[in-house]
């Protein structure tokens, strides 16, 4: 059925109905036929409607006295046995009741038609996030903020009481689920037209997989964020065609690649993920031998782009269950404990520039970097941060360089839904140069400040309707029409094209001389009043047509 919740009642609550149906017709059937004797002694027999309505109260025990009339003996009997069949059975039926209401499936129905009304009456867009826990729960908060609803399906029932205590506003509707099916997902609306998202972050490669694919059959329109750590994952959501595929191993090595060889591209990168302004200190990674303990995903990942970079390495790898695998890659590892004084001075602690803490482990990395510190008060400290309840511990540690995997993924995923132009935009800027991004920074600080405001725009009937209409007349417009102010038509806002896509073509910081058509989606960095004239501009007639000619639109005249 698929109102399970119905079916349960009337299958658990069946003979008790049917109890209290036969206790009552048998006491009213009795006082139908027992003769009465009304006020002038005549012989009398109860109606149907008299024999209920008595029936009715003294089955409960309350009691407003006999009527029509004054009862005879042979009805009195009738009563008294009747009062006890039908509190018998109303007890029967009262605690088949409770029974019910005890039962978790009955309460688990009920609390998925209540999740399937709320997912329905969703009208704004919308994403799915599968599992909720600290990385979650920021992604909600950043998507919430923009205007962005987010549905919620968990297994775990003592993280759905921690996702309650949160009071998100507004609400989060939460699925109670046994696993994350076909069906778990139709029922948070993947198939409806305002589903926007697929969030899947789990730790588990091969969940994430199955839910990717399952997520694309349901709904091929649908965005799918996924994590991956491994490059085989990597390739089989890209077969997917999943959108969004995050790996925050790789991107904190190709974040260390970049301080490395590009680091104004991170000082970018730092700036669209709101980190650090645009004039903040550049990280410095010095030339010499790097010292990485633990070769898991994160070491391998940091191994590969400083060997690309000519950078001496040396491994110390904790897990001596893993050596037979890792000697098979002829690669030059230490085994033994990595935050022994003996192992480390054995790899050469005193004349290395730097060590990278990448376990697992919190407690192992902490102490990996204080032992380091003791026999190298100099060398750089580089450490992976497992936990976010632990963020206050290593601030205090004087780490050089923290990277937490969790920030990453919220930064990544929420970056790429709430602001796809902006993530297009990191993906292009990546593949540039130092000095190009030199150029662009200088750029933006000139023109702007150290941290300039970034600013999406679509044009389209609903969010530029001015600029849509005189567009679809066959006029052509040029990229600076939004850069016009609107407090004097000789000056022009603080603003600096980032992107231009248009269907499958994006162009990176492109001209004002640049044509615009309906349908392109750009990205600005600009300041507040710019953003102000922009919106003006592109919503209000009579702003539009001043940046238009520069002249003010006589309002004498009707818009044609």
């Amino acid at each position: 059925m698929e109102n399970s919740s119905l079916f349960i009642i009337l299958s658990r609550m069946r003979v008790p109905f049917l109890v209290i149906i036969s206790t009552y017709t048998i006491a009213i059937t009795g006082l139908l036929i027992i003769d009465g004797v009304d006020a002038n002694g005549n012989t009398y027999h109860m109606s149907i409607f008299d024999a209920f309505y008595f029936v009715t109260y003294t089955a409960t025990t309350i009691g407003f006295g006999e009527t029509p009339f004054e009862f005879t003996y042979s009805q009195r009997i009738w009563v008294t046995l009747s009062i006890y069949l039908t509190v018998i059975g109303w007890f029967y039926a009262i605690g088949s009741l409770v029974s019910l209401l005890q039962d978790q499936l009955f309460l688990k129905e009920i609390e998925k038609a209540k999740f399937k009304r709320q997912v329905k009456n969703l009208k704004e867009k919308f994403i799915i996030i599968l599992g909720y826990n600290q990385i979650t729960s920021e992604i909600i908060k950043k998507s919430l903020d923009q205007g962005l609803r987010t549905v919620v399906i968990e297994t775990d029932k003592a993280k759905i009481n921690a996702l309650l205590l949160e009071n998100f506003t507004p609400f989060v509707p939460i699925l109670l689920t046994s696993n994350y099916s076909l069906k778990s997902l139709e029922l948070a609306g993947i198939k409806k037209t305002n589903c926007k998202a697929v969030v899947s972050l789990f730790e588990d490669d091969y969940l994430n997989l199955k839910i990717s694919l399952i997520s694309k059959l349901l709904n091929k329109h649908v965005i799918i964020a996924s994590k991956s750590t491994t490059l085989n994952h990597t390739e089989n959501l890209k077969d997917l065609d999943v959108e969004i595929i995050v790996n925050p191993f790789s991107i904190i090595s190709s974040e260390i690649n970049m301080a490395l060889s590009s680091p104004n591209i991170l000082r970018l990168e730092k700036w669209l993920y709101k980190i650090d302004t645009l004039d903040s200190k550049l990280p410095l990674f010095p030339s010499g031998k790097y010292i990485i303990c633990g070769y898991g995903r994160m070491g391998k990942s940091i191994y590969k782009k400083l060997s690309k970079n000519n950078i001496d390495v040396k491994l110390v790898e904790i897990d001596k269950n893993v050596a037979k695998q890792l000697n098979q890659e002829n690669l030059d590892i230490t085994f033994g404990t990595a935050d022994d004084r003996q192992t480390l001075l054995d790899i050469g602690i005193e004349d290395s520039v730097a060590i990278v803490a990448a376990t697992d482990d919190d407690i192992t990395n902490l102490s990996i970097v204080a032992t380091a510190k003791k026999l190298n008060p100099k060398i750089m400290t580089i450490v992976r941060e497992n936990e976010m309840e632990d963020y206050s511990i290593f601030q205090n540690a004087n780490i050089d360089h923290l990277f937490m995997p969790s920030k990453i993924l919220i930064n990544k995923t929420a970056n790429a839904l709430i602001n796809p132009i902006s993530d297009i935009f990191l993906r292009m800027i990546i593949k540039q140069d130092n000095i190009w991004a030199s150029k662009l920074v200088r750029r933006l600080i000139e023109k702007i400040d150290n941290n300039p405001l970034l600013f999406e725009v679509e044009i389209n009937e609903k969010t530029t309707p001015e600029i849509y209409n005189y567009l679809e007349k066959k006029n052509s417009l040029t990229l600076d029409i939004l850069s016009r102010s609107l407090h004097n038509k000789e000056q022009s806002n603080n603003v600096v094209p980032l992107l231009l896509q248009r269907e499958k073509e994006s162009i990176l910081l492109p001209q004002w001389e640049e044509s615009i058509n309906i349908g392109d989606k750009l990205l600005l960095a600009c300041d507040k009043y710019a953003i102000n004239d922009i919106e003006y501009i592109s919503q209000n007639i009579y702003e539009f047509y001043y940046a238009l000619t520069g002249e003010e639109k006589r309002t004498i005249f009707k818009r044609k």
